[in-house]
């Protein structure tokens, strides 16, 4: 990513009319997996790519946390999508999604363990073997921690960033979700990351019930999040932040009155 792409947008098909519609556009993330390896692609995306706004796969099923290696064909897909739409980048969650055979389905904390860097760095690395762009790699909410967490979340971060030379891809939803159930300053995070690594930034909305925070993606992005964004940008601001929506798609109104808000609390133009 280079500087100036501001304000994006999650791609889904539920909402590709509103997308291909936003005239400041520069930058967009679909989900990897929905995209095809060859074939037709999804309706609008293609348009999308050739007016010139850049789309990012982001995949959710390589189980980069995982203690076995990366399955190959996925990494091959991915690869393969990231060439189709002419990807600056990819990016992927530091979690796992599978073992011994049985697929969670979800996005699964890993334990804060030396082992656990180790693991995820070995399979970070056959990842980017195989990729022609650089990795963006995120860190999940989690709603709890291992009992054998041996690092704090900035030091296991930096960590597997810098043993890869991976980027990072921020999503402040989760590090207001964490500090939230954690009981931790926000902010302390952000003081202990290498900043200038970020390649762009999720922003979205969640829930509280039962005393937890939920990281839905459904609900809208709350104010406490919003000023996350201005910390981080008086920080170091990234090259692009994006709203994330999947479930519960708002009127059209709402999602512009959100990505305004994300452009106010950014200091980006807005796109809308």
């Amino acid at each position: 990513m280079t500087t100036g792409y501001g304000v994006g947008i999650g791609w889904r098909p539920e909402i590709g009319g509103f997308v291909a519609q936003l005239p400041g556009l520069r930058f967009a993330e679909v989900v990897a997996e929905s995209v095809p390896a060859h074939g037709d692609l999804p309706v609008g995306l293609g348009e999308l790519r050739d007016r010139g706004v850049a789309v990012v796969p982001h995949g959710v099923r390589l189980s980069l946390g995982g203690a076995e290696p990366v399955e190959p064909a996925r990494v091959t897909h991915l690869a393969a999508v990231a060439e189709r739409l002419g990807a600056p980048l990819v990016s992927e969650h530091i979690a796992f999604v599978r073992a011994g055979g049985v697929e969670a389905g979800h996005l699964l904390p890993i334990p804060r363990s030396r082992e656990a860097v180790d693991a995820v760095v070995a399979n970070v690395k056959r990842t980017q073997a195989e990729l022609s762009v650089p990795i963006a790699l995120e860190p999940i909410a989690a709603l709890f921690d291992w009992p054998d967490d041996e690092l704090d979340e900035g030091a296991f971060l930096t960590e597997i960033l810098e043993r890869t030379d991976a980027l990072l891809l921020l999503d402040v939803a989760n590090v207001y979700a964490n500090a939230l159930n954690r009981g931790t300053d926000p902010l302390a995070l952000l003081d202990r990351v290498p900043l200038e690594r970020i390649a762009y930034v999720h922003v979205a909305g969640g829930a509280e019930r039962d005393g937890v925070y939920h990281d839905t993606h459904t609900d809208a992005v709350p104010q406490p999040v919003l000023d996350l964004i201005t910390e981080l940008c008086d920080r170091h601001r990234p090259p692009a932040l994006m709203l994330e929506r999947d479930g519960d798609y708002p009127a059209a109104a709402e999602l512009r009155a959100e990505l305004d808000a994300i452009a106010a609390a950014s200091g980006y133009p807005v796109v809308t």
